[in-house]
């Protein structure tokens, strides 16, 4: 349940019933997938309620706009300060924010929009790929060619791509998708990013066919503190045989461990691995909690 009758959402200036904020028929956006949106967390900590890198989310939805042609009238600063209020307004501490920017002036042409729209709405959201490892599979469809859209640009209509390829796996009986970019490198899933152990060390894949989620630079700004090396470069399915771990990050998902992509199955017990380590990390960063110094047996 995203709203009820009770939840309030920020839109165009106003905080209204969420049920009151709709669009017409005729915005540009419903018909051509033209919208940008972010996916950011609010966590409770002991110091209250805290957004986990606003800043930083709030900066790509400023980029995201601009490179799609659609304007938007809020800093960041008021982006922020704003959901604050709509959590504050809707008793949520630990909840999911989805900013989304958007044209809904009827308009059929393929033109940019002359003015955007601002939603932002809040809801409680469990770990999006859930707490139990992934069983992946190499999906028949590939990550959009960065020469044809701004990938690093969060765009809706990007997610009609993500949407049939999950569907696509889950069809044929697996957890998610991993899809490839338009070389045969491993790129990401549907909706987060993936790396994989070899020897003690990260491997993920580079700018080019992905979004470089603010989970990812997260993950492996806490690997490098932990003096663990990560390479960004590219790789192809065949390398993930001499992997000894795997997973994926990303706001909705955080961090969740992949037990197998397709004939390849990873061994080593998740929480024994660097993976469990930045998972553990992770969420004592987010809710504001000491960092546990552990010694870890990296498996291989």
């Amino acid at each position: 349940m995203y709203f009820t009758s009770d939840t309030v959402a920020f839109l165009d200036g106003e905080f209204v019933p969420a049920e009151q904020a709709t669009c017409g028929v005729y915005a540009q956006s419903l018909h051509y997938g033209y919208a940008v949106f972010e996916g950011i967390r609010a966590y409770q900590t002991p110091a209250g309620t805290r957004i986990f890198k606003a800043e930083e989310h709030y900066e790509r939805l400023h980029y995201s706009c601009k490179a799609v042609g659609l304007p938007l009238a809020y800093s960041v600063d008021e982006l922020t300060r704003i959901s604050y209020e709509v959590l504050e307004r809707n008793n949520l501490t630990d909840a999911y924010i989805r900013p989304l920017v958007y044209a809904a002036t009827p308009n059929m042409s393929l033109k940019a929009a002359a003015s955007g729209n601002l939603l932002i709405a809040v809801w409680e959201w469990g770990k999006y790929l859930g707490d139990q490892l992934l069983r992946l599979t190499i999906s028949p469809y590939e990550r959009p060619n960065p020469k044809a859209v701004p990938i690093e640009a969060k765009v809706s209509g990007h997610y009609v791509n993500s949407i049939i390829a999950s569907t696509e796996a889950k069809g044929r009986g697996y957890d998610e998708a991993l899809l490839l970019d338009m070389h045969g490198y491993v790129a990401e899933g549907p909706g987060a990013n993936f790396f994989f152990e070899r020897n003690g060390e990260l491997y993920t894949a580079p700018q080019g066919s992905i979004l470089r989620g603010i989970t990812r630079n997260t993950i492996i700004d806490l690997a490098r503190e932990a003096c663990i090396t990560v390479h960004e470069q590219f790789f192809r399915p065949e390398e993930l045989r001499t992997a000894s771990a795997a997973f994926m990050t990303g706001t909705a998902a955080e961090v969740i461990g992949v037990a197998s992509v397709d004939d390849v199955t990873f061994s080593t017990p998740f929480q024994q691995t660097i993976g469990g380590l930045l998972a553990r990390h992770y969420q004592a960063l987010v809710t504001g909690q000491p960092v546990r110094t552990e010694s870890l047996e990296v498996r291989t």
